[in-house]
C-alpha cells in the first residue's frame, strides 16, 4: 500500500472572542445573504444584509441553478464587503409546495422499568424516526416531538428521570423532495459555500417574529412570500402543524398583469404602491395611470377595480390558510390568533381582511424580537423575518455544540497547512483519509440536528432542576 501526503489550505479563526453566523434565504422573488453576531446582552446585531432578484427559483423550488448560484454569489460578495466578515459556512432555509408532514407515533420497550429515562433514550427514539418509510424520491427534514407518553400515561412534555417500560411520543414529521433540497446544496456549493444545515422556513420565521407568549397560548404563523405561503401553528410552545401553501404574493402581481393587460414590473408597482386587500374602502373615485407599451397611451386604473383583483386572490390564499388551520385540529386553541410575516404581509389592510375572513386577532411579526436596538431599520422589515430566523437558529447550533463556524474578519483568518493522507489501494481505486470535521459541503449530520432539538425541548426544565 502507497500514501499520498497532499497539503490542503484551509481557514481557521483566530478570535474566540466573537463568533459570526451567516445565512441565505433563497427565495422565489428575492435571495439574501446575511451575516450577524450576539453582542454581550445575547440580542443579535446584524453587520451585513443584500439581496438581489430571484430569477432562478419558483414557489420555492429551484429551476435554474445557474442563476441561483450567480444571485447567490452576488449578494454573499455584497454582505462580505458591506460587513468586513469573510465566511464560508451558512444556514439556508427550505420550502416549496413539494413540503408535507405528516403525524406518526414511535415507542420503545424499556428493558428495565425501574431505571429513569435518560437522555439517550429519548434521542434515539427520535432518531428512529428518521428511518421510517416515506414515498420515493423524498427525505425527511425535521423530526418533532410532539408529546411523551410512558407507559400509557399521556401528556408528558419532558420524559427524562420519570421510571417506565414503555416510552413513546407523538411526532410531527416534515417531508421534502430529495432532489429540490440536493439543488439548493449543488447552489451552495458551486458559490463555494457551506452547507450546514437545510431549516423548514416557517420555523426560522417563527424563531424571528413569534414571541413565547403566543407560542404558549395558541398562535398560527402566516408567512406570506412571493411563491408560496408558508404556515406553523404553535400550541403549548409545541410546533403542531406546518404548510406550505402554493401561493404568494406574485401570483396576486399576475392577476393585476392579466386583469389590467399591463406589464408584470407595472402590476408589481401598482400593487406596492396603490394596492388594497379591501375593495369596498378603496378610493372610487381615483385613478392611476399608467404608462403604455410600446409608446401606446397611458393606461388608467381605479384604485377600487386593483383592490378588488388583490381581494379576490387574497381570500382564496386565505381560505387555504383556514383549511390548514382546521385540518392542526387546534383551531379552538389558538388564543395568540394569527402573526403574519413575509414580503406579501405589508400588503394595505391585510390584516382587517385576515381579521375578518378568520376570525381571529391579526397582527404584523416584524423581525426585531431578537435584534439590538442599533441594527439597522432595514432589516426590521417583514420579508427578513426568515433571514433573520436563520441566524438566530445559527447560533443555537453554535450555544449547543460549541463549535465555531468558518466565518471572521479578514484579520483573524490565516492559511494553514494541513495533511491529508490519500491511500491508495490500487491503480484503480483510491480511498482519501479526510478528518471529519473538515469535511467540505459538511451539513449537520442527523444525530447533531437531535441533540440540538432535545436540548431546545429541555432546557427551561432542567434551568428549573437548577
Amino acid at each position: 500500500m502507497q500514501a499520498e501526503i497532499k497539503e490542503k489550505t484551509i481557514f481557521q479563526t483566530m478570535s474566540k472572542k466573537e463568533q459570526y453566523v451567516a445565512a441565505i434565504d433563497i427565495g422565489t422573488t428575492k435571495i439574501v445573504a446575511i451575516v450577524g453576531k450576539k453582542n454581550e446582552n445575547g440580542k443579535i446585531e446584524i453587520l451585513g444584509i443584500s439581496k438581489a432578484p430571484s430569477t432562478g427559483v419558483r414557489r420555492g423550488v429551484v429551476q435554474n441553478i445557474e442563476e441561483t448560484v450567480n444571485a447567490i454569489q452576488a449578494t454573499v460578495d455584497d454582505v462580505q464587503k458591506l460587513s468586513g466578515i469573510v465566511f464560508s459556512d451558512v444556514f439556508v432555509g427550505i420550502a416549496g409546495q413539494h413540503i408535507r408532514s405528516i403525524k406518526t407515533r414511535g415507542s420503545k420497550m424499556r428493558d428495565n422499568f425501574d431505571d429513569e429515562i435518560k437522555k439517550d433514550e429519548v434521542f434515539r427514539l427520535i432518531e428512529d424516526m428518521y428511518k421510517i418509510h416515506v414515498e420515493m424520491g423524498e427525505e425527511i427534514i425535521h423530526v418533532i416531538p410532539q408529546v411523551f407518553i410512558i407507559d400509557n400515561e399521556p401528556g408528558i412534555k419532558n420524559p427524562i428521570g420519570i421510571c417506565g417500560h414503555q416510552l413513546e411520543a407523538n411526532f410531527h414529521i416534515v417531508i421534502g423532495r430529495v432532489a429540490a433540497a440536493k439543488n439548493i446544496e449543488r447552489c451552495i456549493q458551486r458559490a463555494d459555500l457551506n452547507l450546514k444545515d437545510l431549516v423548514l422556513e416557517p420555523l426560522a420565521s417563527s424563531d424571528a417574529v413569534l414571541t413565547e407568549d403566543e407560542k404558549e397560548a395558541g398562535v398560527v404563523l402566516v408567512d406570506i412570500g412571493g411563491g408560496t405561503t408558508d404556515l406553523a401553528v404553535y400550541y403549548d410552545n409545541i410546533i403542531r402543524h406546518t404548510a406550505v401553501i402554493p401561493f404568494g404574493g406574485n401570483v396576486i402581481t399576475k392577476d393585476i398583469k392579466e386583469g389590467c393587460a399591463i406589464l408584470e414590473r407595472h402590476a408589481e408597482q401598482l400593487k406596492i404602491q396603490y394596492g388594497s386587500a379591501l375593495r369596498d374602502i378603496a378610493p372610487e373615485d381615483k385613478v392611476v395611470a399608467i404608462p403604455g407599451i410600446s409608446g401606446r397611451n397611458p393606461k388608467e386604473i381605479s384604485f377600487r377595480s386593483l383592490a378588488g383583483i388583490i381581494q379576490w386572490r387574497m381570500e382564496e390564499i386565505i381560505d387555504i390558510v383556514n383549511f390548514e388551520i382546521q385540518n392542526s385540529g387546534y383551531a379552538d386553541k389558538l388564543a395568540a390568533g394569527m402573526v403574519i410575516t413575509g414580503g406579501g404581509a405589508m400588503l394595505k389592510h391585510l390584516t382587517q381582511l385576515m381579521n375578518f375572513k378568520t376570525a381571529m386577532d391579526v397582527r404584523i411579526g416584524y423581525p426585531n424580537e431578537h435584534l439590538a436596538g442599533n441594527g439597522r431599520d432595514e432589516i426590521k422589515q417583514p420579508m427578513y423575518a426568515t433571514a433573520v430566523g436563520l441566524i438566530i437558529r445559527g447560533f443555537e447550533h453554535l450555544e449547543t455544540y460549541k463549535k465555531s463556524f468558518e466565518a471572521g474578519t479578514k484579520e483573524d483568518y490565516i492559511k494553514v497547512k494541513k495533511p491529508v493522507v490519500q491511500k491508495v489501494e490500487n491503480p484503480v481505486a483510491e480511498e482519501q483519509e479526510v478528518e471529519p470535521d473538515n469535511l467540505p459541503n459538511d451539513k449537520v449530520p442527523i444525530t447533531e440536528k437531535i441533540k440540538l432539538m432535545i436540548s431546545k425541548m429541555f432546557e427551561v426544565e432542567e434551568q428549573k432542576i437548577n
